[in-house]
């Protein structure tokens, strides 16, 4: 098959034509990829802010149409279009039976880039290519276990869909899963790329009352504006501590760092009010430190800071809900995509990120 290679952080990504794959074994799917947004996650591995196996096929937030199904499918057939998703719910596993199915036993895929037995499914020249962010969606085909292509109904544009995948039930995820946010709260947002805008609109969708935002770019500022932000800083000439106390006068209930940064963990903490809760949704490179100058008032003070991974989502339950608030209205998912390039055009793509251009590019494979 086609697909987009990652050998070096040294090289551009490559464009080739001789990936093997192949056909799905039992419990799992082909899924022929129509589209794929460019995430923050497959830029950290691209630029070496997270380490991770070569070669690999990056991507993961993407939808498609399934193409074959394994033995012992029953969810699915194929025709079915589907939005694939990073971290499938075993549905047996310690942590799903706790109803905390993104941290399911198979989200450790993420991590070692193979499926949980191992394998990866995709060779080249008879050489292991690696499976990159739990889809390797960079590509013509994914195969994935049956629960990692969540059925969508067919006039749901694909295009629209695949953003889904990653950015929104990331940040509506943090929000009303992992921070079940509720009427009537004030909440904060630092970065406003696709996750922190759908933080914005999670939080909209949660009718929290106060919702303010911060990031250096204006025109993202004035998209979460849009979506239901209402308050707005500039960090590159506000204090965001200062300012945010001036509007609350006490700290926001619930900050998000959308970004993935320490520094920003820390503002978030510092804008949060006595006994409030800050989630980290952005993951920081791994060289970062996250340090609490003061241990002993963070204890006294009753704050909180808590991990956020996909949204605390079950993707089997949230994805079609999700795609129930676009069809209904309140929630946007056309305003995330800002770009639409062809698959040879990921390194473009990868710069637009580089350099905060729009928010979402999505490419067409």
């Amino acid at each position: 098959m086609r697909a987009v290679i990652f050998e070096s952080s040294a090289e551009p990504l490559r464009v080739v034509d001789d990936i093997d794959v192949e056909p799905p074994g039992p419990g799992e799917v082909a899924v022929r990829v129509t589209h794929c947004g460019v995430c923050h996650s497959d830029l950290s591995l691209v630029d070496g802010a997270m380490p991770t196996m070569t070669p690999i096929v990056l991507g993961h937030e993407a939808a498609g149409v399934v193409d074959a199904v394994g033995p012992g499918v029953t969810r699915l057939q194929t025709g079915d279009h589907v939005v694939l998703t990073p971290c499938p719910p075993c549905g047996q596993c310690y942590w799903c039976l706790r109803g905390e199915f993104s941290i399911c036993t198979n989200s450790l895929a993420l991590a070692t880039s193979t499926h949980p037995d191992g394998g990866t499914r995709l060779s080249r020249q008879g050489a292991t290519v690696y499976r990159g962010l739990g889809v390797a969606a960079f590509a013509e085909v994914v195969i994935t276990q049956e629960t990692g292509a969540v059925k969508i109904p067919d006039d749901v544009p694909l295009e629209v869909a695949c953003v889904v995948g990653c950015a929104v039930q990331t940040g509506v995820g943090a929000v009303l899963n992992t921070a079940d946010v509720q009427p009537g709260d004030t909440v904060l947002v630092l970065g406003l790329g696709g996750v922190g805008l759908s933080v914005v609109q999670g939080a909209r969708l949660a009718a929290a009352t106060t919702i303010i935002v911060s990031d250096p770019v204006a025109e993202r500022r004035e998209v979460a504006l849009r979506l239901g932000a209402t308050h707005a800083i500039d960090p590159t000439t506000e204090n965001l501590v200062a300012a945010v106390q001036a509007i609350t006068e006490v700290g926001v209930d619930v900050a998000f760092d959308a970004v993935g940064r320490a520094s920003l963990v820390v503002d978030a903490l510092a804008a949060t009010r006595s006994g409030g809760l800050t989630v980290m949704v952005g993951v920081p490179p791994l060289e970062e430190s996250l340090v609490i100058d003061s241990p002993a008032l963070f204890a006294f003070t009753e704050k909180k800071l808590v991990g956020c991974l996909l949204g605390g989502v079950n993707s089997l339950r949230d994805i079609p809900r999700l795609i129930d608030l676009w069809k209904s209205g309140r929630l946007d998912l056309e305003a995330l995509i800002t770009t639409r390039r062809p698959l040879d055009e990921i390194n473009e793509a990868l710069d637009d990120l580089r350099s905060s251009r729009g928010v979402r590019t999505v490419l067409t494979i």
